[in-house]
């Protein structure tokens, strides 16, 4: 990979008054991405590897890329402009006839779903990592609160 891209995870997932708020970043500095609900549930969903009886959506299309014999090969941040995040799915496609690279534009939050679901990487550019504030202060008070909040309702 380029090293003008960093590997990335998704470090939280938190519901807001209106939306999701994903977590994600690297070991030095964590962003986050706001999300529908639909797609934050799906992200949590298959981070705690949550079995459904019915496909979703995110389901259905990695079943399409399976039939169709491409493989997501990464998901790729790729800009952020006036709070928008914008992402690349790179798909591969091998078969008898040759071999096709695939880039297709899409929101990050679907291409996150997607890459968890198929245990694909997750990259960020660089230019936009450096862009982004640094939210890993954040997380963590959001996590030891939903900690604590754990711990109380075991009582």
């Amino acid at each position: 990979m380029q090293k003008d891209v960093v590997a990335i995870m998704v470090k939280g997932v938190m519901p807001t008054a209106n939306a999701c708020a994903i977590f994600i970043g690297d070991e030095s500095k964590t962003f986050v991405i706001q999300v529908d609900r639909f797609v934050g549930s799906a992200i949590q969903a298959t981070l705690k590897g949550v079995k459904k009886s019915r496909p979703l959506t995110h389901d259905l299309i990695g079943s399409i890329l399976l039939g169709l014999g491409a493989r997501l090969e990464h998901v790729l941040v790729n800009d952020q402009r006036e709070g928008t995040f914008y992402a690349r799915v790179i798909l591969r496609m091998e078969n008898e006839l040759g071999r096709k690279i695939v880039e297709i534009d899409a929101r990050p939050s679907d291409s996150i779903v997607l890459a968890l679901q198929q245990k694909r990487p997750i990259y960020v550019a660089r230019a936009v990592l450096d862009a982004v504030d640094d939210m890993s202060e954040l997380l963590e008070n959001v996590l030891k609160q939903q900690s604590e909040e754990g711990d109380e309702s075991e009582l």
